[in-house]
Formats: structure tokens, sequence, C-alpha cells
């Protein structure tokens, strides 16, 4: 497996066992350092490599586990991360790096202890980020408190949830959306580290060359085949904007899954927040998606013939910035020609007290027959609320829950 095969700066994940010679930083004067493999099967060594694969998609590194591209690549400019059963030797820790040593050009590896952290793919996947991330110089995500008195060396993030957010170089095993950070590292509250800047600047490496322009005159041509189209991209740095072009073929509708790379439900393993706006042929921006609680982003909408433009981005959510949220995505636009009955449709809801007040307006050439008002706590699984009469067009309630929630109406 390799992420970037081309690219001469290599991070090499070691799942098969090593022996470590006397003589390397780890033991200069002890025995022989022998290690088992990782203990994981073919299917979770997949999903460790497709996660730490994810994790530097935005520059110009082939994550591999093949070793022919490790001993091929540039010998100051690559890292053995082993990962391994055998941890006795060191002790108790789910990994170890020494910092900068993917620059040294004596082949030091680091470690991830996979039994240590009970064979569990997405803590594996975490270490295997962190501890390469510590040889490629740097060091930890830490948090202060309002005294800047260090309250923790780690970072453990905030938020729960698909947008549950941490470092990469703080604690990143129990939310979803593990990114790249700027913030203090732990000898000092206003010691910054800016993550990006150090991976780029100090490897051997850079940011990945751009794939998609970001002007309306150089936009992608997205060609209907079927009245399907698919388009693959990275969002490479926080100040990149994909632009896609595809042409409306006649009145009818327009359905896009815009959906950041993932290992399985709820966007596992995506370190992409996406964004997508709406443009029409004059450039006049017609609406901007971006689902709170999701890192995906969906359109549906009728559209008239026509050229229209797409722009990609990564951006933020409640928990994390957009300064890290990139990777890599995939579109998939669906048309089916004709018009809906239904003009105008629109939901609106309020606070009153405890109460959740909703109303809408309908506009159709259509008599309504039946009207659902649906909710959700995930922002894909919605269940009914209430099916009002066809002529109600308010409804008001006290909800059973504490979540953060959505509706939808089904008309």
């Amino acid at each position: 497996l390799s992420s970037h095969p081309t690219a001469t700066s290599v991070l090499f994940l070691d799942f098969d066992g090593h022996t470590l010679d006397v003589g390397s930083p780890w033991n200069v004067t002890s025995s022989v350092i022998t290690l088992g493999g990782s203990g994981l099967s073919t299917a979770q060594i997949t999903e460790v490599f497709n996660r730490v694969a994810e994790d530097y998609r935005p520059f110009n590194i082939n994550v591999t586990t093949d070793s022919t591209k490790y001993l091929a690549g540039n010998v100051f400019s690559r890292q053995r991360v082993i990962l391994t059963i055998s941890s006795s030797w060191y002790g108790s820790a789910g990994g170890v790096s020494y910092v900068g040593s993917f620059t040294w050009g004596d082949d030091t590896p680091c470690f991830v202890f996979s039994a240590l952290l009970s064979y569990n793919v997405k803590q594996v996947s975490e270490a295997a980020a962190h501890e390469a991330g510590h040889a490629l110089s740097l060091y930890h995500q830490a948090t202060y408190n309002g005294s800047c008195v260090l309250t923790s060396q780690y970072n453990t993030g905030q938020g729960s949830g698909e947008i549950g957010w941490a470092p990469i170089m703080g604690v990143g095993y129990y939310q979803n959306f593990t990114i790249w950070h700027n913030g203090p590292n732990p000898y000092g509250c206003t010691n910054y580290q800016n993550d990006l800047t150090v991976l780029t600047t100090t490897n051997g490496f850079s940011f990945r060359t751009d794939d998609h322009a970001a002007t309306f005159a150089g936009a992608s041509n997205a060609a209907f085949v079927s009245n399907q189209f698919n388009v693959s991209g990275v969002v490479e740095q926080n100040t990149d904007q994909d632009m896609i072009m595809f042409t409306q073929p006649s009145l009818g509708r327009f359905q896009l899954n815009a959906i950041p790379y993932n290992v399985g439900t709820g966007n596992a393993g995506s370190d992409l927040d996406l964004q997508v706006s709406l443009y029409n042929s004059s450039q006049t921006l017609l609406n901007v998606y971006n689902p709170g609680t999701l890192l995906s982003s969906v359109i549906d909408s009728n559209l008239t013939a026509g050229v229209y433009y797409l722009k990609i981005e990564g951006n933020g959510n409640m928990y994390a910035s957009n300064y890290a949220s990139l990777g890599s995505y995939s579109l998939q636009g669906n048309f089916i020609e004709g018009a809906l009955p239904l003009h105008k449709l629109e939901l609106r809801g309020q606070l009153n007290g405890d109460l959740h007040q909703l109303s809408w307006i309908i506009e159709a050439d259509e008599q309504i027959t039946r009207q659902i008002l649906e909710i959700s706590t995930d922002g894909r699984n919605f269940g009914p609320v209430t099916e009002p009469a066809a002529a109600d067009r308010s409804f008001a309630y006290r909800p059973n829950i504490s979540h953060t929630v959505q509706y939808r109406l089904n008309v």
C-alpha cells in the first residue's frame, strides 16, 4: 500500500516485525532488540494505513507498507514506524519516538505498541500518526488555563460526535475529527507550535501540488455520463479552493454528495470538514452547503439548464477551526430531468422557553396530500415527530431530549 508512490519522502508503516541491531539510539550499548509483528489482521492493517495516509494526505510524502519504497526513498527524509506487540524492552506507553529523527539519515525508527493499545485500530492509527509527528520535529499540543499554568501536556480536544475534535499531537484516541493544530506546546503558553509550518519546512517536503484550480476560468469540467459525474480531489492547504464546473442539460433535480475520505460510518477517519458553494453561470453565489454536525455535505435542488460551478474547500465547525481541515474528498453529482411540482419549501424553528416552535411555507402546483415533520440528533438518521394535517403550517411541542437536533419536512 502506498499513498503517494512518486514522492521521495517516505513514512514506512512496518507491521511484520523488525530486528534492531546494537548501535541505534535505542540500544547504543545494549543487546539486539527483536520486535514481533503488530498482531493485527490484514483488514486492520489496511484500516491503519488508510487512517494514517489521510492524516498525511496534504503533503508530498508517501505513506507506505512497502519496505522497498522506504529503502528507495531519500535517506534524510524518511522514517520507519514499527508497529509491534513487543514493548517490554521500553516500558508502558502507546508509542515512543525521537523528535526530529526523520531527517537524521541513520534510519532511527519510532514505535507503536499495539498490544498495549489493545489492538484497537483507531488508537493504533492515532499513535502511529502521533509518533511519526514527533519524528517530523513536532512536540505535543498542550493546554493551559487563563493564568498560563500548564493543565495538561496533551490537548484532548473538545466536542463529541462526528465533528468532535482533537489535535493529532494531543490525544486523538477518543475523538473522530483528529487533525493538525496551531497551539501551545508544553514549554510555555506563548510557545505556539504551528504543525503545518513545521511539517512542511523542516523535513524535506512541502504540500502536494494543487489538483484543481481556484478560479472560475480554470475550473475542472465534470461531465455528466448517464446523468452522473464523479470527481475526486485533495484540499492541500487551508487557502485551497477547488473549482468544479458542470453543465445542467435541462430543467431538473440536481443532487450532489460531497464526502471526505473516510474508513466507515460517520465519516470515521476523515480530516476534512467539507464546505460546498454553488454558483451559476454569471458566477453569482446561489448557496453555501455545510451541515453543522457533519463533515460531509449535500445539495438537493432544482436547477434550470446551464453552466454551474462548485467551490470545494475545508471549513471549521463549532469545535475546530479551518486551520487544518485538509484531506481528500469525492463528489458524486446526479441529474434527474423534469420539474418538481413544489416551488418553495421553507422550514423555520425557534425556541420559546423549552418549546420547539416550527413553522413552514409551501408553494406547489398540486394539492398537498401528506406532510411529515422529522427529527434527527446526528443529521443522518431521521424519524417522525408528527404528521400534521395537509393544511397545517405550524407545530409546537416540548421535546423529551437534551441533544442539539435537526428537523426536516417531508412533503
